[in-house]
């Protein structure tokens, strides 16, 4: 009886050894895997007291989890497994009593009253001024010398001529 049995756990361990050294070979792609919410720090620093639910779901996105139990419970949980590094877990739990935020705890803690100050992600641009003295039909017209340069018309150059009269 105990050789069966230590066959198996030989078997076993064999196994999951294999596929600890399989996982981590170099070269071997492994798929990215996203699960959950997306919780950022900047999310968390939105979030103030007495927020009605309609504004944490603007900001925060609906949650991972709402217990039907506790209705005033909303859980958001975020993992991330990259190739090659540890797993990455974020866990943050909203309370609400009635329909405003009454607090939270988890992973990511609000910035503390510390102003953060960030770069615009708006950019201002320079344009440089238009010639807006003659208009488009101007400038092709003046090309063709229809135009005089000060932007006139030329009455000499519209009047038909005596020899290129139509009868």
């Amino acid at each position: 009886m105990s050789k069966p049995l230590f066959s198996v756990c030989l078997l076993s361990l064999t196994l999951a050894s294999c596929s600890m050294v399989l996982n981590h070979l170099p070269g071997v792609y492994t798929l990215e895997i996203q699960q959950g919410n997306i919780v950022e720090q900047d999310m968390i620093d939105q979030l103030k007291p007495h927020m009605s639910k309609r504004q944490v779901l603007y900001i925060m996105g609906s949650p991972m989890l709402k217990n039907v139990f506790h209705q005033s419970r909303w859980d958001y949980i975020y993992a991330d497994k990259v190739s090659g590094q540890d797993e990455v877990k974020k866990r943050v739990t909203l309370v609400f009593n009635g329909d405003e935020l009454a607090g939270m705890q988890g992973d990511l803690k609000p910035g503390g009253g510390v102003p953060t100050i960030k770069a615009p992600k708006e950019q201002t641009i320079n344009v440089p001024k238009r010639d807006l003295d003659k208009t488009l039909w101007e400038k092709i017209t003046s090309v063709f010398g229809f135009m005089r340069s000060g932007g006139t018309e030329d009455p000499e150059n519209l009047k038909p001529k005596p020899s290129e009269a139509p009868y």
